[in-house]
């Protein structure tokens, strides 16, 4: 089971509670208002702040919003969430008569039997999810205690990112319940914070287990007189940490049935090293940011704490046998020993220096069978790429309780916490942001929050992130730093391909570079797709992105290739999870990944459908991680014993021992390019790596970063709206020619621009503009099509205004923004062109290198063959007809090209 812990990353919970209502009344009221929601926010906050996942400022109530306050309040959370992100819903929630969809019922929702949008004012959970998914957030929880909220779990199951949702609902599907007393919480909600307010750890698998267990003890029934069956979905094995709350001492409920006979209530702490008792001094005061003053070696505050709450617990979760986040099992079941008691205030002071490996170290050496006491080890910090965290993790493991790091009394001479975060934030904070490191001035910069403690150790997974980091840094940066000379290991990022459609000869395996592998890749399939991890937040999705732009083709042709709706995945190995959540997608996608994921695996890898493949590009440079050792300014308190203990942990990893780690976990020789493990065959994987572009250079990764943020930045579309005479039939409405242009100027930003052009063929020009093109807001774009865009008493000549819209949208070298052409018609006069002037379409489109997105508004006006599906193919974009829901489509087609927030 995978639990991700959030604590330490920026965090979100918005609560929503629906309280009270403006329209209750027949014939299009709500039910009622809803009193006991107000209670349940109140409660929900207060737990969630105790449970010190959420900070107090990380926590938003929103309280009887209408519908435009929960969608602004929903958007803000999933833009500023990057660990978890918590979604409460209670209030009214209803379904259509055929109950395909659940609505959300803000402030301001009524009932409209019949008609069109069926509940105004209220939210579609479909369109909840879609703003959830523009959050970059690793876990996303949605609870919802209203009616019906069960009909949410297949509206989840239609998501292409499944992998990080996970979704409570407080009754089975197409179901009411009551909301009880309402000088109490509701039923649900009151079980909710019940438990969550219970100590210890509390993660969602266990939370929505128990939940279940507690309403069906209650006996409750839903409005229909079924037995009342709250739910949940999650993706099997996926687990996130919602709830740590420090556990109260009290009187041991299991004491010692054999106690010393002659207990010394005066014994000391010893050293047990030296035999000398050990002092326990008063810590020095701190500051707001969590650091002794004058000492850089101390980590984040909201560690200590949620360390010392964890020890603090000892007596209690843990005690069922439950490990910590390493998989160690920290000491749990063991009964108290005499000596145990008095060992409490050295703890705390260990863990003042100590993360989550220190205190397993220690506490496992509290020995029933020997009088050995061991002082807590020395705690090394180290920081590595997010797809590196599992292999270092597994060697840090590996290396606590090896000879190498045990002393002669069996104590351990170091602890390890290996943790992670975005290669590009660790990149600029050890560039530019060390003193910020140390002392956080403000909100908007503060590594100690977004990155994690100082370390003592930093593991890039390339040599060139370290140059990155050296090239024109601060003169007089608070963070020293010195690279081993040598990579510790080597791996291909590769293109997993699923085994059906993958390449059937060496040289296509091996011998091109990526680009081309794509084109090939699409040649074998039509349906072919390829996906990248996050090249912001991962080196391999950056590496990856050299390639794509080492070709002849623009920026935005490359990243055509890799397009994707929503946010890439932000690891590799969340990428392999994401792809088996629809069969489709997993059977004709392939994958950029490190190779030795082929071998190691992920955590997902029980529900992995399609067998991959690896092809090698050519120019895609490899994952080749380095031992880089970090040294702070003032912290000399244990200087000598902290480089010891990272010089005897690099000379471990480099050795033997360390080597079979990267060995087991599928890595490579630096150098031999063969695989460490080489008596194990690796199912897709080549034996002997062919030649490649092996390590990546700092110049090739700053400039691929620089275009990839100028890529997804702000964009441009031009709008042809077809405007002769036959479109009248399809203008009016939301669902018209207008309306749909509209809807899509949601995916548009205050950055964008775009025009609009009204395509009919009135004597003078094939064209006019509505629209000039620039930066508009949405009202008054409205405005404007309102009063101008009308249907002409004229034919309209696509080849015409295709023409001059490719010329408009020309790209130049100063100009490497997205762009898109989107053409609105019915089809007739596209299907009305003479050969030769549809190739003259075809032959533009190819030359633009601007993707064009026609909506057909003609049943099968995107079937092969027909003219529009030629042109979009040509072009490289997309075509839409009524099978394709075109008012969410082409809102989806426009936001990848735009910076709007739906």
């Amino acid at each position: 089971m995978i639990r991700f812990d959030p604590r330490g990353r920026p965090n979100r919970a918005l609560l929503v509670g629906v309280s009270e209502y403006d329209h209750t009344d027949p014939p299009h009221g709500v039910p009622g208002d809803l009193p006991a929601v107000k209670l349940n926010v109140n409660r929900l906050r207060e737990v969630l702040a105790r449970g010190r996942v959420f900070g107090e400022h990380e926590i938003k109530v929103a309280r009887s919003p209408s519908l435009e306050d929960f969608e602004r309040e929903l958007l803000s959370a999933a833009a500023e969430a990057k660990g978890v992100l918590l979604l409460y819903f209670a209030g009214h929630g209803a379904i259509p008569s055929a109950g395909d969809e659940l609505f959300l019922q803000m402030r301001n929702a009524r009932v409209v039997a019949g008609g069109q949008a069926v509940f105004p004012g209220a939210e579609p959970f479909t369109a909840v999810l879609a703003m959830l998914a523009t959050s970059q957030a690793r876990r996303i929880v949605v609870i919802l205690d209203c009616c019906f909220a069960g009909n949410a779990a297949w509206v989840r199951e239609t998501l292409n990112d499944k992998h990080r949702l996970l979704l409570m609902m407080s009754v089975q599907a197409n179901h009411r319940i009551d909301a009880g007393d309402p000088r109490t919480p509701t039923p649900y909600t009151a079980e909710l914070v019940r438990l969550l307010d219970e100590e210890g750890e509390t993660g969602f698998l266990d939370l929505s287990e128990r939940i279940r267990e507690r309403m069906a003890v209650r006996g409750l029934s839903t409005v229909r007189r079924e037995a009342w069956e709250p739910l949940c979905r999650a993706e099997p094995g996926e687990d996130v940490l919602l709830a740590a709350k420090p556990c109260t001492p009290g009187p041991d409920p299991d004491p010692d049935p054999d106690p010393d006979p002659d207990p010394d209530p005066d014994l000391k702490e010893t050293d047990a090293a030296s035999g000398t008792p050990v002092t326990t001094p008063t810590p020095e005061p701190t500051s707001g940011s969590g650091l002794t003053p004058g000492d850089a070696d101390a980590p984040r505050a909201s560690l200590t704490v949620r360390l010392l709450d964890r020890l603090r617990g000892f007596r209690g979760r843990d005690r069922t046998g439950r490990s910590d986040r390493s998989g160690t099992t920290g000491g749990a079941g063991r009964r108290r020993t005499p000596w145990a008691v008095p060992l409490l205030g050295l703890l705390s002071l260990a863990l003042l220096t100590a993360g989550t490996y220190g205190v397993v170290g220690l506490v496992g050496h509290l020995r029933d069978d020997s009088a050995t006491v061991c002082a807590p080890p020395l705690e090394l910090r180290v920081l590595a790429d997010p797809d590196l965290e599992p292999t270092i993790r597994a060697a840090a493991d590996t290396y606590l309780t090896s000879a190498a790091n045990t002393l002669d009394d069996g104590c351990r001479r170091t602890g390890i916490t290996v943790y992670s975060a975005g290669s590009s934030d660790v990149v600029t904070a050890l560039h530019r942001q060390t003193a910020a490191w140390r002392e956080p001035p403000d909100e908007d910069v503060n590594p100690q929050r977004d990155i994690g403690p100082q370390p003592d150790i930093w593991i890039p997974a390339s040599r060139a992130d370290f140059a990155r980091v050296m090239e024109d840094r601060d003169t007089d940066p608070w963070a020293v730093l010195e690279a081993a000379d040598k990579p510790l290991a080597y791996s291909p990022v590769v293109l997993a391909v699923p085994r059906a459609i993958a390449a059937d000869t060496m040289e296509s395996r091996t011998g091109l570079t990526l680009n081309r592998m794509i084109e090939d890749l699409s040649e074998r399939d039509e349906k072919a797709d390829v996906r990248r991890p996050d090249p912001e937040f991962t080196a391999v999705g950056l590496l990856a992105t050299i390639g794509l732009y080492g070709g002849d083709a623009s920026v935005a042709a490359a990243e055509r290739l890799v397009d994707q709706s929503g946010p890439p995945s932000p690891t590799a190995a969340e990428l392999l999870c994401t792809l088996p959540d629809r069969e489709d997608v997993d059977n004709h996608t392939a994958a950029l990944v490190p190779e030795f994921l082929m071998r190691s695996g992920v955590g997902c890898d029980s529900t992995t459908r399609t067998r991959r493949t690896a092809q090698y590009p050519k120019d895609v440079p490899g994952v080749a991680p380095v031992f880089v050792r970090v040294t702070w300014q003032g912290a000399d308190r244990d200087k000598e014993a902290r480089d010891a203990s990272a010089a005897a942990f690099q000379d471990w990893l480099t050795g033997e021992e360390g080597q079979a780690v990267f060995a087991e976990n599928g890595f490579r020789n630096p150098y031999k390019w063969e695989l460490l493990d080489r008596d194990t065959k690796v199912d897709g994987v080549l034996a002997a790596s062919p030649a490649l572009d092996r390590f990546a250079l700092q110049d090739k990764m700053e400039e691929a970063l620089k275009e990839y943020r100028a890529a997804g930045g702000p964009g441009r579309v031009l709008y042809l709206l077809d405007s002769s005479l036959s479109m009248r039939d399809v203008w009016k409405g939301a669902s018209g020619a207008p309306g749909l242009l509209k809807q899509s100027l949601g995916g548009l930003g205050e950055q964008d621009e775009y025009g609009v052009w009204a395509v009919a063929d009135t004597g003078g020009r094939s064209y006019e503009t509505l629209l000039k093109p620039g930066s508009h807001r949405r009202a008054d774009t409205e405005r404007v099509l309102d009063a101008r865009a009308r249907v002409q008493d004229a034919e309209a000549d696509p080849r015409d205004a295709l023409d001059a819209a490719f010329e408009a949208m020309e790209r130049s070298e100063a100009d490497n923004r997205r762009r898109l052409i989107v053409y609105i018609t019915d089809s007739e006069d596209s299907d009305q062109l003479s050969q030769d002037r549809l190739g003259d379409i075809l032959s533009g489109a190819r030359r633009a290198e601007v993707p064009v997105t026609v909506v057909s508004l003609t049943n099968g006006g995107c079937n092969p063959g027909r003219p529009d599906r030629q042109i979009t193919d040509a072009g490289k974009g997309r075509c839409l007809d009524s099978g394709d829901d075109p008012g969410t489509a082409l809102r989806d087609e426009v936001a990848r090209t735009g910076t709007g927030d739906e």
